[in-house]
């Protein structure tokens, strides 16, 4: 791709050589000149110049007309198998989806389609799979999507040295097309238009297409998901990276101190000073059941008492155990938690609201702290609604704290009380006990 000072783009590069083909003009494939509706019709195929080059001097030139650039040196060879993120469950999503890029980029054949949130190795496996293509001699052509909308709009310039026809069908037709960060959130009905008829066109061709799609599907116009869903088999979707702890610094991770302070270890089951032998029962009670549910996180639990009876320490406690053995665990202070979904509307937001509600939906273990601290206002309301209705729906394991008691949280908060106190699903764990924040035992020194 050759950039111009007066912001004109040459869009692709033909290959540097001083050999070039007339008939492809050194791009290596050619149409065919058939009438619509001929099954070669829009299709292209491999120019006989092909055959004619040396391999050292075409694999070059295919390197040149992908549009990788520096992207070149990814390769499966160099992929860590496990992925960038550290949850088993993730590292199992990585691995599954790599294998399907291996055996697509050795013989690509229909749609390989990779969503998820940020970070979480889609760019990579689809930049791979370009290049393990072109090693095995096939043209294939990357690009991201909004970057390939604002050289779509550059060829309307009367001086930019590519036609848009020219550009629109190189695209459309390349034997191999890599889309990345595919987004219709915030496109405009035009660009929304450029991309359905690429994606249209190749699906209707059947030709070999990877789409990244950052955050999940639902994202895109129904249009495009249309044909990226299709259900016969034509295109496969892989989901990748369930949590991503780089996405949103401030939200979803556990302070190391918090991690530090709040264990098991350092839970006293006995209580502050003054606690009677019926509260010290339902302390050992709550410790017990959050150990179990801390070997193996199933269900859900909601620990309901007044303030100060270590309902967080409990819930930081097996979600320390819970990242200790690698799993995925999405922590977040309910107030807080509402403040980054409408922060996420921002268009200035490093991470938009579909993504982040996405993966606290989602999320293997998710810890809702202090629910009823929240602002009561009917969007927060709804927003907490969908995202236990989903979790309950799927029984994804999930831990809520609360101040409410059972009659107090069915009376203000009907909606969600008719699933988080669900006996068939939630352990409702009753900590009344008195606050211990600032009545803590002290034990007498050894020997005393």
């Amino acid at each position: 791709m050759r950039h111009y000072a007066d912001g004109a783009v040459s869009f692709p590069e033909a290959p540097d050589r001083v050999d070039v083909c007339t008939d492809c003009n050194g791009a290596g494939w050619v149409g065919r000149a058939v009438p619509v509706g001929h099954p070669d019709f829009g299709q292209a195929f491999p120019c006989l110049c092909q055959a004619k080059s040396e391999p050292a001097a075409r694999l070059a030139a295919l390197r040149r007309y992908s549009n990788l650039g520096a992207l070149g040196r990814i390769t499966f060879a160099g992929t860590r198998i496990e992925g960038p993120l550290p949850d088993a469950g993730s590292q199992d999503q990585f691995q599954q989806a790599m294998a399907a890029a291996v055996g697509f980029a050795e013989d690509p054949r229909g749609w390989l389609v990779f969503t998820g949130p940020s970070g979480s190795g889609k760019t990579h496996l689809a930049v791979a799979v370009t290049n393990r293509c072109i090693e095995l001699g096939s043209t294939a052509f990357f690009i991201v999507a909004a970057d390939l909308l604002d050289h779509l709009r550059a060829t309307y310039a009367p001086d930019n040295p590519v036609t848009y026809d020219e550009l629109f069908d190189q695209v459309r037709n390349v034997p191999l097309l890599v889309v990345d960060d595919l987004n219709t959130a915030t496109a405009t009905p035009w660009a929304q238009e450029k991309l359905f008829q690429i994606v249209n066109h190749r699906f209707n061709a059947q030709l070999p297409t990877v789409i990244t799609v950052r955050g999940p599907l639902e994202r895109l116009d129904e249009a495009l998901r249309t044909r990226i869903e299709s259900s016969d088999g034509f295109s496969r979707v892989m989901q990748l990276g369930q949590y991503n702890t780089r996405l949103a610094r401030r939200i979803g991770d556990l302070p190391a101190d918090m991690l530090r302070r709040m264990t098991f270890a350092g839970f006293d089951q006995r209580g502050a000073t003054g606690a009677t032998s019926e509260q010290q029962g339902f302390l050992a009670d709550a410790y017990r059941k959050a150990v179990v549910f801390a070997s193996y996180p199933n269900g859900w639990i909601l620990f309901s008492g007044p303030p100060g009876t270590g309902k967080t320490h409990l819930s930081v406690a097996i979600a320390g155990e819970l990242i200790h053995k690698g799993e995925a665990v999405f922590f977040a202070f309910v107030p807080d938690l509402l403040d980054h979904l409408r922060t996420s509307f921002s268009p200035n937001s490093p991470v938009t609201y579909d993504e982040l509600f996405e993966q606290i939906k989602t999320v293997p273990v998710l810890i809702l702290d202090d629910l009823g601290a929240e602002s009561s206002t009917s969007w927060a309301e709804e927003k907490l609604y969908q995202i236990v209705v989903y979790r309950y729906e799927k029984t994804l394991p999930t831990i809520i704290t609360t101040t409410y008691g059972v009659e107090e949280l069915d009376k203000s908060k009907p909606r969600l009380a008719s699933r988080i106190m669900d006996s068939m699903v939630v352990d409702v764990i009753g900590v009344d006990a008195p606050d211990y924040r600032g009545h803590r035992r002290v034990d007498p020194p050894v020997g005393r």
